[in-house]
């Protein structure tokens, strides 16, 4: 068995990262799918980071990552031909994932409803900022207005200073983890019933659903969480030392004294730090007393010192760090895959482990229009003559 997916048939619409992410997770454990992109290609081919810095629609690496173990083909479904052509696909797919606007699909005919009545078992995965209803459903959305409007700026950043947006395009990644997750489920569903379904994704929802516990806080207590102190809280804050940035976190099974010890710091064992409430008054100088003990010691010499005193302890990661490390080397999480462009190039790929039916990195990212001849003549039959012709008219 090549995964736990295998068979199920995926048409992917998608020009983001949400949705592309969200068929991705579908291909790697054993979906076949095609990524179906307008002639000029998807508008995700043309965010950077660009291999080598060329930007290149072959290069986006936005691409290359969300696009793995997928056939590509292209079509321009605003034409009649293209709207047909779609008809005819779906008639052999299980699922649909597309990122549109809503209602666009429908003006063209192509809505969940219309392409259920020939395919009744079809689910279409519509993953948009607001929902597929709602006040907020026909506005435009993005990374960070999705993370303004989940709430969890609010509580990120410190204290008297503007709110903070995590870096990189995690809202788009989280929505598309919880898309895989709820077609996941629809396709349970259909393999009970026959029947498909319309699964509508916010983004914005899949980020404030983290949100539960803090949001709870306020019609219990009447209370919201605070953003962290800039000081006289070095156990939620980045600290400096020689060689880089760790984090320190309470709690874990490290008593006061060990942390003093693994410090180096016999000050900290003084009245004044006796208990959290002596340690918060005088914040500043536990502060002053850690930052001192650990500017000139390295950070990966305090790693695993710190995991011998049993302490929640990190060490703030660079990419390059990240690239290397042991733990993710250990456990296969990247693997390198060859591009016809790009060449061998390390990718993170497998993102969580199957027993019975395990990852697999069965091909790279498709270049533009790389499976054309194979979906169109070797598939829905069309002669070479008329292959030609889609093209020429730009419907593919």
């Amino acid at each position: 068995m090549n995964g736990m997916l295998e068979g199920v048939k995926v048409l992917d619409l998608s020009e983001d990262v949400a949705g592309s992410f969200c068929a991705r997770l579908l291909a790697d454990y054993g979906a076949d799918v095609l990524k179906l992109e307008p002639p000029a290609g998807a508008a995700l081919r043309r965010l950077g980071p660009f291999f080598e810095d060329d930007p290149h629609p072959e290069k986006s690496l936005f691409f290359l990552l969300a696009n793995l173990n997928k056939k590509g083909a292209t079509l321009n479904l605003e034409t009649v031909t293209g709207k047909n052509i779609i008809r005819r696909l779906v008639e052999h797919v299980d699922v649909i994932v597309e990122t549109y606007k809503p209602g666009w699909m429908g003006s063209l005919g192509l809505g969940h409803d219309d392409l259920a009545e020939l395919n009744p078992g079809l689910i279409t995965t519509s993953i948009t900022p607001f929902g597929q209803d709602g006040p907020y459903s026909g506005y435009e959305g993005g990374e960070i207005v999705e993370y303004a409007m989940s709430m969890i700026m609010s509580i990120s950043g410190i204290q008297g200073r503007e709110p903070l947006k995590h870096g990189g395009f995690q809202a788009q990644y989280e929505g598309g983890l919880f898309a895989a997750g709820a077609t996941s489920m629809a396709l349970f569903a259909q393999s009970v019933t026959g029947l498909g379904e319309h699964v509508d994704v916010s983004i914005t929802e899949c980020i404030a659903s983290t949100m539960m516990a803090t949001q709870t806080i306020y019609p219990f207590i009447g209370g919201v969480q605070a953003r962290r102190r800039a000081e006289g809280n070095n156990f939620e804050n980045p600290m400096l030392c020689k060689d880089g940035w760790i984090i320190v976190q309470a709690g874990g099974g490290a008593t006061w004294e060990d942390l003093a010890s693994f410090f180096e710091t016999p000050e900290l064992l003084e009245p004044r730090f006796a208990n959290r409430g002596e340690r918060a008054r005088n914040g500043a100088e536990m502060d002053r007393i850690i930052l001192e003990s650990i500017k000139e010691r390295e950070k990966w010499e305090l790693f695993p010192k710190a995991a011998a005193a049993r302490m929640l302890f990190g060490i703030v990661q660079t990419p390059l760090e990240l690239v290397d490390c042991p733990q993710l080397e250990s456990r296969g999480f990247y693997r390198e895959v060859e591009h016809p462009v790009i060449g061998n190039i390390k990718v993170p790929a497998e993102l969580f482990k199957l027993s019975e039916t395990p990852y697999q990195l069965r091909r790279a990212a498709p270049t533009l229009g790389q499976h054309n001849q194979e979906i169109y003549v070797e598939g829905l039959g069309y002669s070479q003559e008329e292959f030609v012709q889609l093209r020429q008219l730009n419907i593919i």
